[in-house]
């Protein structure tokens, strides 16, 4: 059973459950931010928790390969990014880690909106941009807040 179970938990299972498995909680933050459930399930550890097993699967399976290393070139220019992204893998580990935290900056969002009576319809361009482009989302969420919480501040 356990390897019928393996068998189903391929890369391409993994990233289709992860983005499909997102939606429903960027929903609760767009449209019920502060409903108990999305609380509960957007605003917690529950999501980022159920991404970092798909992170620690493949990054076991890539330790178990002797190839966790192979290919890391995050830093060593755009060409070694390129063919670290290369490994299937790697990439998948890297749009998990984006899911994860698009998905917490999301939540900030919601909770920086509601402590600044911040009205829903003007959080929900933020957090679409959010969701799709991370720190643009982010920003202009930002540029918005200013108005509410009549100050200017970098590290709230």
């Amino acid at each position: 059973m356990l390897n019928n179970l393996l068998a189903y938990i391929t890369s391409e299972n993994i990233y289709l459950f992860a983005n499909w498995g997102v939606i429903p909680f960027w929903l609760l933050l767009i449209f019920a931010p502060n409903h108990g459930l999305t609380n509960f399930l957007a605003q917690s550890i529950v999501v980022p928790f159920l991404l970092a097993i798909g992170y620690f699967y493949l990054s076991y399976n890539l330790y178990l390969e002797k190839s966790i290393f192979d290919g890391f070139e995050l830093y060593s220019g755009l060409d070694g990014l390129y063919s670290m992204f290369a490994n299937e893998s790697l990439l998948l580990i890297f749009w998990l880690h984006f899911l994860a935290i698009s998905l917490f900056a999301g939540a900030w969002i919601v909770r920086d909106a509601k402590k600044y009576l911040i009205p829903k319809i003007i959080t929900i361009p933020s957090l679409i941009l959010t969701y799709f482009s991370g720190p643009i989302g982010l920003v202009i969420y930002w540029f918005l807040r200013i108005f509410f919480a009549k100050k200017i501040s970098f590290n709230d």
